[in-house]
């Protein structure tokens, strides 16, 4: 039997993030700015697949960002998402569960911005991998917010504030700082796929495939997110949404009602438009949300600091 796979790096715990194309590469940049700006120990592997371009490649050679090639994941009889072509692409993030090279992996979206260290979650208890995925604690994420507020008519007609995990905190908000819902609370009990901490195994990815493989994934309308919250219903580990914080929870009318500025670990930019598609020529915040503006800030501060140790500007 084969031995695990070489490491693009010497540690044996990494957050890793999936990256197809340069659209999500300053967004990559700057998650790793700010993973590195908050002293984590750990290292960002940029997780490519073949359509990532050589102008790409070249980009994160120059920052020395380590990056590993892994095969595209698609079912073979899926879900049109012609009306949401973004998740034709969330499939591969499923791979993580299969680098078995490594010991814990931390898998990120692009378009993350990472404001406090969250190196504790290298250290979170899960599942080991000879459980094989059936235990009560294979993986931990946070909850999707299934509140639909920008109400895309695509989305499940049961994606409604009373769905949503999030809703049952609004009278705890302190509480909702360092505690995540349990998924019972929700009858959907549903996760989002920016954040995932795995422990990689064998055993645990061939269920996954073997699930993407069903009829099942013909009714994922969530893609890789759809695939886990079926298949390990009840049994993975809620994490509080500070570790996940999807930007539509501090709208007014969503979940403001927990959201604490201070307290959050690690936003992240769902839905369009992105940060950088809300920059003006000058690189300066135009959007009108909030949280975009510390993801410029931190941008600017990449760029600079970039610019002093002498490393051509990206230009995505």
């Amino acid at each position: 039997m084969a031995g695990p796979k070489p490491r693009v790096t010497e540690s044996r715990k990494v957050w890793t993030t999936l990256i197809t194309n340069t659209k999500y590469l300053s967004g990559l940049l700057t998650l790793d700015y700010s993973l590195k700006k908050h002293k984590s120990a750990y290292p960002l592997v940029a997780l490519y697949t073949d359509a990532f371009p050589e102008a790409g490649h070249a980009v994160l050679a120059a920052r020395r960002i380590p990056s590993q090639k892994v095969a595209y994941l698609l079912p073979t009889q899926g879900k049109d998402y012609s009306a949401d072509p973004r998740f034709y692409d969330c499939w591969t993030k499923l791979t993580p569960f299969g680098l078995t090279e490594y010991d814990r992996v931390v898998q990120l979206d692009s378009d993350m911005l990472v404001l406090q260290n969250m190196d504790e979650l290298m250290d979170l208890e899960l599942d080991g991998p000879e459980l094989r995925g059936k235990g009560k604690r294979v993986f931990a994420a946070g909850h999707a917010c299934v509140c639909n507020p920008l109400k895309k008519p695509h989305y499940p007609k049961d994606w409604v504030p009373e769905s949503c995990a999030f809703t049952s905190q609004h009278s705890t908000p302190e509480i909702a700082q360092s505690v995540g819902p349990d998924p019972a609370v929700g009858p959907l009990g549903f996760m989002n796929g920016g954040l995932q901490v795995v422990n990689p195994s064998s055993a645990v990815y061939d269920l996954i495939v073997k699930h993407m493989e069903s009829d099942a994934a013909i009714d994922m309308d969530f893609a890789d997110q759809s695939l886990l919250s079926d298949l390990f219903k009840g049994c993975w580990v809620p994490l509080p949404y500070i570790y996940n914080a999807l930007k539509t929870l501090r709208w007014e009318n969503v979940h403001s009602e927990i959201w604490r500025d201070d307290k959050v670990k690690n936003v992240h930019y769902i839905l369009a438009p992105k940060p950088w598609d809300e920059m003006d020529e000058n690189g300066e915040n135009i959007g009108k949300d909030h949280t975009h503006a510390w993801w410029v800030k931190a941008n600017q501060e990449r760029l600079a600091l970039e610019k002093e140790k002498g490393t051509k500007a990206d230009g995505f």
